[in-house]
């Protein structure tokens, strides 16, 4: 199962808000994904990156069944 609470506890501590993250070219659709824990495509983890100079295991966590 995945988790991005990573990325929006990474947003707190920057002072920003999920739709700060619009800025990345991120649908609506996709910000509904994230915030329901759904995949989203590598494309858009790598946009998300970028956005926040970090890496992919600062705003995702594989949560183990």
């Amino acid at each position: 199962e995945i988790s991005y609470n990573p990325l929006f506890k990474l947003l707190i501590d920057k002072g920003m808000k999920k739709t700060d993250l619009a800025e990345t070219d991120l649908t609506a659709g996709t910000l509904a994904k994230l915030s329901k824990h759904q995949t989203v495509s590598m494309e858009t983890l790598i946009k998300i990156c970028i956005c926040l100079d970090c890496t992919f295991d600062a705003i995702v966590e594989i949560k183990q069944k």
